[in-house]
């Protein structure tokens, strides 16, 4: 009787264990309590934190933790269970969607705002505008000095963010052709810093979300679809009336659709006073 007793413990704490390990390193399921996290796009961590900001006041019974590492960084967040929503600035790839389908996650993006994705110079550089081929030829490696662009005898700096963001992929994708960017270019940890370093060098490029240009002293270039086409600075009329060619749209990806406060702080996102906030802090509305 004493043997099959100790048996039995031993099967219940083995059993105990196994509960135990196979709960480890998966995010706990936060928004029980109230509290959720988003991860993700740079480009859109100051907008995040504007409308998660505002939402915490209306919602005290929230607390929401923002951090950013790139669109990459936070759908791979969302595809581990490491992060309630993540915030991105590209659409989720078919192979990342297959990824979670293999997790038992199911990814669901909303739209939240637009962005226009502008080319950046120094307030002192005379040029003033470029090509669509001009800037993917700037970016990947054709051209090396302002003098090819009319501008006076002067090395291009070239900045750009890391692999890891999601704005360096839309820009590779829909400015470059897919064509690799030349390995002179220098890839930056945020968006803030190729602001800082385009503010700095008088000869540098680079290109950073609109809300990131607002109040900057830098200049922003018009871009020409071609040569015959007119030269247009990215705003909220030529983002929503697609004549600026850099243009996309900013998401909230879930796993699955949003239920209880995500639903709710989505919802709060795409609301009029959400939107109030996405056209004062430089974006684009949704509409």
């Amino acid at each position: 009787m004493l043997n099959l007793r100790l048996k039995s413990y031993k099967t219940l704490i083995f059993l105990m264990l196994v509960l135990i390990i196979a709960g480890c390193g998966k995010k706990s399921d936060t928004t029980k309590s109230g509290n959720f996290t988003i991860k993700g796009s740079d480009t859109m961590v100051q907008l995040m934190s504007l409308l998660s900001e505002s939402y915490m006041k209306a919602n005290p019974e929230n607390k929401i933790s923002i951090t950013g590492g790139g669109s990459g960084t936070g759908i791979s967040a969302l595809l581990n269970g490491t992060t309630d929503i993540c915030a991105s600035s590209r659409e989720i790839e078919e192979k990342e969607t297959a990824i979670g389908k293999s997790k038992n996650i199911v990814p669901v993006s909303i739209s939240i705002a637009n962005d226009g994705l502008a080319v950046v110079v120094h307030k002192d550089n005379p040029i003033n505008e470029l090509t669509m081929e001009q800037v993917k030829k700037i970016y990947t490696g054709e051209y090396k000095n302002w003098k090819e662009l009319g501008g006076p005898d002067q090395a291009i700096d070239v900045y750009s963010r890391e692999s890891s963001s999601g704005t360096y992929k839309f820009f590779q994708e829909h400015v470059l052709n897919k064509k690799d960017y030349a390995k002179e270019v220098k890839l930056m940890p945020s968006t803030q810093t190729i602001i800082q370093s385009v503010t700095d060098s008088k000869w540098a490029i680079g290109y950073s979300g609109l809300g990131y240009t607002k109040n900057a002293n830098i200049k922003i270039l018009g871009i020409k679809k071609d040569d015959s086409s007119p030269s247009v600075i990215p705003s909220e009329k030529t983002v929503l009336d697609k004549t600026y060619s850099i243009a996309r749209p900013l998401y909230l990806i879930f796993n699955g659709e949003p239920k209880g406060d995500l639903k709710k702080f989505v919802d709060f996102c795409v609301s009029e006073a959400g939107q109030k906030i996405v056209e004062e802090s430089g974006y684009v509305k949704i509409k």
